[in-house]
């Protein structure tokens, strides 16, 4: 199968195409700006931006199947003239239309927990409005709602230290948001076999790993796997709103009102469709684990703590 991997150089993309092309698919990662080194032997690049409808046409029409994975992250404010609209929303819906305008087959969309139009953050508002659009399309579609994302290369665990100090750190609420985070390792296999099995078809799965973590409990991992402690101390979270409010407009501050908000949320699954895939939560590599804490394969999930 041709398959044109939207997003292909990023952290989930470079991941993905290596699992894609160990398949033996033929992989193509498109890019505004690709890199040849940054993606796996037997993948090739091309140049195009989601956002102008003509600079991926030909591209996506030369293709079997799409994986769209462009996309801003919400942990952090946009920066320059992209927004989480014209990301998402506008790049999901050229991309729709370039995928029917070229007869392409397949159409897997990597969207989020929550996703809803009418969503209390930009980043869900415009991942709701874009599974709408993969939706009422023509396409073979699959939609991906996967909790955060974890491994070599991810934002995550740099996100929570960037948030934080070492040995006594304030967090929002006290870092009582809840996470499910999935190991990239264990996503792109389930997005392969999306793209394989007709199973697949129609269907929105959502995705998280075997542990629920407070943020606060990532917190003391990601220090403790330094060989450092840290003391989380609450900082109430209307206080933790006003001040990320007030410094949005200020240049190089990543961090703004909708991160505050978004801390209001939790980003755990309702029911984990990793057994749609064969999977089990308890056969799915732990944070932990990753981070060097236990062996691979150890099983030490405790109840939450905060």
């Amino acid at each position: 199968m041709k398959i044109l991997v939207a997003g292909g150089t990023g952290f989930i993309g470079t991941n993905l195409c290596a699992e894609l092309a160990r398949r033996d698919h033929e992989v193509t990662a498109l890019a505004r700006s690709p890199d040849v080194d940054a993606v796996p032997d037997g993948v090739e690049t091309a140049m195009g931006d989601v956002s102008a409808y003509d600079s991926i046409a030909e591209t996506v029409a030369a293709h079997d199947a799409v994986v769209n994975l462009v996309s801003l992250s919400p942990l952090y404010q946009p920066t320059g003239a992209a927004d989480h609209d014209a990301v998402h929303l506008g790049g999901t819906e050229n991309l729709v239309r370039a995928a029917e305008d070229g007869d392409v087959d397949r159409f897997v969309q990597m969207s989020a927990l929550d996703a809803d139009p009418g969503g209390d953050t930009a980043y869900i508002r415009a991942k709701g409005r874009a599974e709408r659009v993969v939706r009422n399309s023509s396409l073979e579609w699959t939609i991906f709602r996967p909790s955060v994302v974890f491994g070599d290369g991810g934002e995550f665990v740099g996100f929570t230290k960037q948030l934080t100090t070492p040995y006594v750190t304030g967090l929002p609420g006290g870092g009582r948001t809840r996470f499910q985070p999935i190991w990239v390792g264990d996503l792109v296999p389930m997005v392969a076999d999306a793209l394989e099995a007709d199973a697949h078809v129609g269907e929105i799965y959502e995705i998280g790993g075997p542990d629920v973590f407070t943020l606060a409990d990532v917190t003391r991992l990601a220090y403790e796997a330094e060989g450092r402690s840290v003391t989380v101390l609450p900082v109430p979270m209307a206080l933790a709103k006003v001040g990320l409010t007030a410094i949005e407009p200020v240049p190089f501050v990543p961090f703004g009102g909708d991160q505050a908000r978004s801390l209001e949320m939790d980003n755990t699954v309702s029911d984990n469709d990793v057994t749609a895939f064969g999977r089990e939560e308890s056969t799915l590599r732990t944070l932990e684990s990753y981070l060097g804490l236990t062996p691979d394969g150890a099983d030490t999930r405790q109840p939450e703590r905060v």
